[in-house]
Parts: C-alpha cells; sequence; structure tokens
C-alpha cells in the first residue's frame, strides 16, 4: 500500500492541512482503500488537537480534520512511508541528517509541482493568513497529485 507522510514542524497546522486536504482527494478518485496518508512534525509536541484556526479553514471547505493529533517523527514513522513531503527547506534539511539512508524520498511539497518554495507557517497570523495557507497547500496537493501518486509508487 503506498503512503505518503506530510512533515511540518509542529505538526499543527501545515502538515495536517495537507494530510487532510490530500486525503479527501484520495477519497474523491476513490483510492482510499489503496493508500496511507499521515502526518508529523520535527519538532512536534506529542498528542495536541490541531489549532482553531485549522479546524475553521478546513472546514470552509467541508472537511473535517477528526481525530488528529500531532506526532513527532520517529524513525518508525520514517521508515513506513514511501515519500515524505515537507513544507520548508530546514524539514528536508532535518530528516536528511537524521536519516540520511531515506533522504531519497523526502522532497519539499513545492517540488512536485517543479518549485523549490517554503511553505510559511501561519502561526500566530490571522484567519485570513491561514486560509492562504491552505490555497497555497490545496494548489500544490491539485498540481501535482499525479506526481506524488508517481513518486509514492516507485
Amino acid at each position: 500500500m503506498p503512503s505518503v507522510l506530510f512533515v511540518c514542524t509542529g505538526n499543527l497546522h501545515r502538515s495536517p492541512i495537507a494530510e487532510a486536504i490530500f486525503r479527501k482527494m484520495i477519497i474523491d478518485k476513490g483510492l482510499s482503500d489503496t493508500w496511507l496518508v499521515s502526518s508529523a512534525g520535527t519538532w512536534a509536541e506529542n498528542g495536541l488537537p490541531p489549532t482553531v484556526e485549522v479546524t475553521l479553514v478546513l472546514g470552509e471547505l467541508g472537511i473535517r480534520l477528526e481525530n488528529h493529533q500531532s506526532r513527532r517523527i520517529t524513525r518508525e514513522i520514517f521508515d513506513k512511508n514511501d515519500l515524505i513531503l515537507v513544507m520548508s527547506k530546514n524539514h528536508k534539511e532535518a530528516l536528511s541528517a537524521e536519516f540520511p539512508e531515506g533522504a531519497g524520498k523526502v522532497f519539499l511539497l513545492s517540488e512536485m509541482v517543479g518549485k523549490h518554495v517554503d511553505i510559511e507557517d501561519p502561526i500566530g497570523g490571522t484567519l485570513d493568513d491561514f486560509r492562504k495557507t491552505v490555497v497555497e497547500i490545496k494548489d500544490y496537493l491539485s498540481n501535482g497529485f499525479d506526481a506524488i501518486l508517481q513518486r509514492a509508487t516507485m
């Protein structure tokens, strides 16, 4: 079963947003029984719920983020995923340093559309900042959907 892991810093904003949106995309394509989609953080505190802002902006898209609890990436989580999509270059560097043998499966989410840009963390921002982050992530996932499927099944 192909698997994709989305990673940000605290696993409270960007990576849960990407996880929820990608999961909905997989469901909409009828692939939900054949894919494992999850998220984690490089510096996450385990067990925290998503923030109110994330819940609200995803709710505006009709997406519910149920049962999400933040978790820090571990060797076990890293190893069991085929593709790891990170939100910024520092996440890619951190994972490549911690798990050098698996560096080839770690990519910026933006790389799925041929870019090399960070997705800024909306932490401390307004609800509109969170909406902009959702739009950015959704665009990368939509435009990079085929590339994500291909990379995760290599």
